[in-house]
């Protein structure tokens, strides 16, 4: 019976004749009435269910927004629980982004695994073979209805975005680290002075663009014009150090002319676009050397460089020849890289499995690492002058240098002596130039006093050989494994350093000219060759102690291996898949805090390497990061970092900047972030939500893209993407 056809019933129903009839005939209209009631409150729910506002395209996808749990679903949505909480948006308030930074950008929402392609949802097959149209929202709610175990399937794929707290994964020891570890600033001595903090974080952010002289390629801490001005000395290359301001930059760096998405990799190691690195000094002056080459719009790198003119590869597998022990990619995992000029020695130690972390100084060789950053190398920009540099003792399985002007010899070798303390006990330093293998000019003297300044270090040398292609030669010294040398000198000179010079002590402390004793503790560090890699990435260094606590606690081996366990499972289940990340588009990857290395080491096979940051104030953990075959360094998050504006790709900060909020002010080190961030790139956060709720509303303000928002428990993850927004005025 129609709905309409009720209603006239009722209203025009006929005298009642006798009492049974009457009883019978108000029956049917009760049962009548009832069903019309029924019919209007289905109709009424089924539009509530499909309303747009519940499913809104901003949205996360069905399978990761918060499931009530059976308690709530029984009391009502009044008491219903909505933890966790699951925000997507759009822009962040820019309009008509370029094509350049949309074509990596993330499509929102996700597509659930088992939703049908979007022009098959419409449909579906009725039993009898006909088919019916269907609102795609309309069928999302009744695939949640056909299939009852899509809660546990959702609150299992939940866990893995952002594991629960009470599961003690690493949500919860992030947060806290228990261990009593050193710090930088205990190993370096470095004054804490107590810095004035707002509390309250602003609502209203004004940008500008920086006014320097440096313009796009404005690295804060090392174009402090007005500080470099005023030193009385140079000749230790002072003015190429750090100088940081007394107050971060809160301006903008601008974007070069033409910017547009870099080549991705491996391609970008053979060319990038001349507009990101509008730069041709070192075409003119190293072309012919076969470093870089101007090509119509892109910038070439045929891979040679002064030692090597016909081609880094040829180059490192003579010397893998001179030293069979090298090892590539097996013994020797990670090399130093002295003077790197445009990397290409670290851009192909890649096809042998090799990490090189490159340094050159931001100097006259306009942008050199600028360019191996642009090309998807590992490079910082750095100088050996007065200070020591920013890595622990005892790391670096090679120390390489070829033709990178540094004076070993000179003032007692104190600069060969800070390659000591680095290069690992048993390790190679690879030394390429003319001295080794010319016999005019000032060679013969430098090479007499290099070798005698080898020999009192008790370093061997296991090789010096010519290479007739490149018409170049190279001498491979060895840094011993024991003290036995040490012992036996007769002269004493250069000295041991004092009991309280610590050889890990790297931030801000002066160089020393002397050499630090070997371990003699054979469960000490140092005292034993690494694993072959792989196998050193997977397991804890033999000197991790179970009998001392590690970072979040746990016995030191079991806490490094539930670390790792931890983000190869979040890495798999979220990064790779959840937040739609396309990693075709990146390459250069920094992990803000890295305590084990857990998280670069779970991207391992990726085509991506990892910048691995042991901030100064946390537990000094980049020891052990070495000792997987990983990079990394130390900073302080309230200075600017030692690199080239637009540099990195994606940027992860796991619950660095509550801790560094107490420091400093929020905003100059989202403003970092955002310098070394580039166009299209990410950033990812994880910390509590009163930080996320601060980072949301400046990368807003800076009009990156909030990808996705996601709370639990007080604490929070945040995604979002840089687009190609700058101001239009000058600070």
């Amino acid at each position: 019976m129609a709905l309409g056809e009720m209603h006239a019933d009722v209203v025009r129903r006929p005298p009642p004749q006798h009492a049974s009839a009457s009883s019978s005939y108000c029956s049917a209209t009760t049962v009548a009435v009832f069903v019309g009631l029924c019919l209007v409150a289905v109709w009424m729910a089924s539009s509530t269910l499909v309303s747009p506002a519940e499913f809104s395209p901003l949205q996360a996808p069905l399978w990761r927004r918060p499931t009530p749990s059976p308690a709530s679903e029984t009391e009502g949505s009044a008491t219903a629980d909505v933890s966790p909480v699951v925000v997507r948006e759009g822009s962040a308030g820019e309009k008509g982004e370029p094509p350049a930074v949309r074509q990596d950008a993330v499509t929102e929402p996700t597509e659930r695994a088992d939703q049908l392609p979007d022009e098959e949802q419409s449909v579906q097959e009725k039993p009898d073979g006909n088919q019916q149209e269907t609102k795609p929202d309309e069928q999302n709610v009744q695939e949640a209805e056909e299939k009852p175990d899509d809660q546990d399937q959702q609150q299992k794929r939940d866990a893995e975005v952002f594991p629960d707290a009470g599961q003690a994964e690493l949500l919860n020891q992030t947060a806290t680290e228990r261990a009593p570890w050193p710090t930088q600033v205990t190993k370096s001595d470095i004054p804490q002075t107590p810095t004035a903090v707002s509390t309250a974080p602003a609502t209203n952010y004004t940008w500008k663009l920086c006014d320097v002289e440096a313009g796009a390629d404005y690295i804060p801490c090392l174009d402090n014009v007005e500080f470099i001005r005023k030193l009385q000395h140079d000749e230790h290359y002072e003015h190429r150090e750090r100088h940081c301001p007394e107050e971060p930059p809160t301006c903008l760096v601008p974007l070069p002319k033409g910017y547009r998405s870099p080549i991705r990799w491996p391609k970008s190691r053979d060319q990038i676009w001349y507009s990101n690195v509008p730069h041709t000094q070192l075409v003119e002056f190293k072309g012919k050397q076969n470093w870089v080459n101007l090509s119509g719009e892109h910038l070439v790198f045929p891979g040679g460089g002064t030692q090597f003119k016909y081609g880094a590869l040829h180059y490192i597998d003579f010397i893998q020849e001179a030293k069979k022990d090298l090892a590539w990619g097996k013994r020797t995992r990670v090399i130093l890289d002295v003077g790197c000029g445009v990397a290409s020695f670290g851009g192909y130690m890649f096809d042998r499995d090799v990490l090189t972390m490159s340094f050159a100084p931001k100097d006259e060789h306009e942008a050199q690492v600028q360019f191996a950053l642009e090309r998807g190398i590992p490079a910082i920009s750095a100088v050996m002058g007065t200070k020591r540099l920013p890595f622990p003792g005892g790391v670096f399985d090679v120390v390489h240098c070829a033709r990178c002007r540094v004076p070993w010899h000179i003032e007692g070798g104190k600069l060969l002596l800070e390659l000591n303390r680095v290069l690992r006990p048993g390790g190679y330093f690879l030394w390429s130039a003319t001295p080794v293998y010319q016999k005019k000019g000032d060679d013969v003297e430098i090479w007499e006093a290099m070798s005698a300044l080898a020999r009192s270090m008790c370093w061997k040398l296991a090789n010096k050989v010519f290479e007739r292609i490149n018409r170049k030669g190279i001498a491979i010294f060895q840094k011993p494994m024991d003290n036995r040398c040490f012992d036996a000198r007769s002269a004493t000179n250069p000295p041991l350093c004092g009991e309280y010079d610590n050889a890990d002590a790297a931030w801000n402390v002066s160089l020393q000219s002397c050499m630090h004793k070997l371990p003699v503790d054979h469960s000490s560090r140092g005292s034993r060759w690494p694993e072959e890699w792989p196998l050193r990435v997977e397991r804890p260094p033999y000197w991790l102690n179970s009998s001392e606590a590690g970072v979040y606690g746990k016995p030191a081996p079991e806490d490094f291996q539930a670390d790792y366990e931890h983000w190869k499972r979040v890495i798999r289940n979220s990064y790779m898949e959840g937040l739609g990340i396309d990693w075709s588009a990146v390459r250069n990857v920094m992990d803000m805090k890295a305590v084990y290395g857990g998280f670069a080491a779970a991207l391992r096979n990726m085509k991506v390497w990892v910048m691995n940051v042991v901030p100064i104030d946390s537990p000094d953990t980049l020891p052990i990061i070495y000792e997987r075959g990983l990079l990394g360094l130390y900073h302080d998050w309230c200075e600017s970092f030692s690199t080239y504006p637009r540099t990195y790709d994606l940027v992860h900060a796991n619950h660095l900047l509550s801790k560094v909020k107490k420091r400093c002010e929020l905003l100059g080190v989202i403003v970092e972030v955002d310098r070394i961030v580039r166009p299209g790139g990410r950033l990812i956060v994880r910390d509590d939500m009163e930080t996320i709720s601060e980072v949301e509303l400046i990368v807003k303000s800076l009009h990156w893209e909030v990808r996705l928002s996601y709370s639990q428990d007080k604490e929070g993850l945040l995604f979002v993407q840089k687009t190609m927004w700058r101001p239009s005025s000058s600070s």
